[in-house]
């Protein structure tokens, strides 16, 4: 791994660190300049792996330095957390190599004093690997927090909600890597004729276990380079997102509101369930997210979106009545994406959950009034928090005589305990469904 490398680890993760950067979008803008596969394969790993392991490393970082962690400047602590990741998580990388090219960055990046500041700590850890890895902490939640860098906060909460074992399986769960999930674009092509293509060209390809239309890539390397993504033959998209158009499962010619829309991937595949016929209004709040929509449908040849730049907090008198199907697939804190987006355990706070819920209760106020009298609703969301899934749904129907659960034990196969489907919901957890973490709630407005 060239100094280069390492550059440009220090130059993402400084993004995400110290300017509120997300991982994904971060390390796309700065990869396009690396040309070896193996070295962007690299580059990925130690990015996501010490955003993993932020509080794992600080708690080390804490043990083996003289100077106080909150007294070291945040440049030379993120230098710090990329050797000892090195040293500990890496074995393919000798500990010379480690130790020798971080010192290099600190002499970019620091100065005199701060070059032999890192080079002492990371020689101190280097000597003694197994004492500096070893945990030291009595209390369970500080343990759980430190192993698996989740913050204290969050650790109890689950706990309260789910049990200890559960905790401890989930936070591991959320420190794995993911595998790449692509939704088949039947409009043009069918998913064996897909997934033969995608083999001739030695790409690895299994079933996914509940949403019909998704593949699993065992060895993704520049996927979106490929004539197939390019021709709109498939798109990127995890197989619990794409169970929120199974779900809904649209009748062509409908029409359906999809309130919280960028950047499409749930709007197209509805589309691709109404075989391109009806109308899908792609509502977002973000005007540059909304291109992503509209560069996606073109891309998938699709042309029955409509997109639109709406608050979904605020009232639209023009699509009361509108709708046979309405999609609130709501903002939400996110804690099923941590697998994929591991900074959300930094940026979320626990004050945030109660904001979130009102946006949430306000959409789903808003949205009631869109669907026509025995239209459907379902409401969505990337998290496992019962405040903004089950606790709200319920508030909502026991608000709303006139709505009421729809079950759909009949659109997800494979599902070991169905029992929550035949009810209307589901909670998908990624260490038991080895999936995004994700809610759906299925609603019927009575005539």
């Amino acid at each position: 791994m060239s100094i280069n490398s390492r550059e440009i680890v220090f130059n993402i993760l400084f993004e995400v660190f110290e300017r509120d950067g997300y991982s994904n979008i971060t390390l796309n803008k700065h990869l396009g300049g690396v040309a070896d596969p193996r070295e962007e394969n690299l580059i990925r790993e130690m990015v996501y792996g010490i955003i993993e392991n932020d509080i794992y490393l600080e708690d080390i970082i804490s043990r083996a330095s003289k100077i106080k962690i909150g007294k070291i400047h945040p440049q030379i602590k993120l230098i710090l957390k990329i050797g000892i990741y090195q040293l500990l998580f890496m074995d393919g990388i000798p500990d010379r190599a480690a130790v020798n090219e971080t010192v290099n960055l600190a002499k970019k990046h620091g100065h005199r004093g701060t070059i032999g500041y890192v080079n002492g700590v990371l020689r101190n850890i280097g000597r003694d690997k197994d004492e500096f890895k070893n945990i030291e902490k009595s209390n369970i939640v500080d343990y759980l927090s430190v192993k698996y860098s989740h913050p204290k906060w969050l650790v109890k909460r689950w706990i309260k909600d789910y049990g200890l074992k559960f905790t401890k399986n989930l936070s591991r769960a959320n420190n794995e890597t993911p595998k790449l999930n692509i939704r088949v674009n039947n409009l043009k092509i069918g998913k064996d004729e897909l997934r033969q293509r995608l083999f001739e060209k030695g790409i690895n390809v299994q079933e996914g276990k509940y949403a019909r239309d998704i593949l699993i890539i065992d060895n993704p390397t520049r996927i979106t380079s490929l004539e197939e993504f390019k021709a709109g033959f498939f798109t990127i998209q995890d197989e619990s997102s794409a169970l929120v158009a199974q779900i809904l499962d649209p009748l062509p010619g409908t029409t359906i509101i999809d309130l919280c829309s960028a950047p499409g991937g749930k709007s197209t595949h509805l589309a691709q369930m109404m075989n391109n016929q009806g109308r899908i209004l792609s509502l977002d709040i973000h005007k540059h997210k909304i291109k992503l929509i509209e560069d996606n449908s073109k891309r998938l040849g699709i042309d029955i979106i409509e997109t639109y730049v709406s608050d979904a907090e605020k009232f639209n008198k023009d699509l009361v009545n509108l709708a046979d199907y309405v999609l609130v697939d709501a903002p939400c804190s996110g804690f099923g994406l941590i697998r994929r987006k591991p900074e959300i355990k930094r940026k979320r706070k626990e004050g945030d959950i109660e904001k979130l819920v009102s946006i949430q209760r306000n959409i789903l106020n808003n949205a009631k009034d869109y669907l026509k009298p025995g239209g459907i609703l379902l409401y969505s969301t990337c998290t496992i928090s019962k405040e903004e899934n089950i606790d709200l749904i319920q508030e909502f129907v026991d608000t709303n005589k006139n709505f009421s659960f729809v079950g759909f034990e009949d659109k997800i196969d494979n599902l070991e305990n169905p029992h929550s489907l035949k009810e209307g919901y589901l909670q998908l957890f990624p260490h038991i469904h080895n999936t995004d973490g994700f809610f759906y709630a299925k609603l019927i407005k009575e005539r």
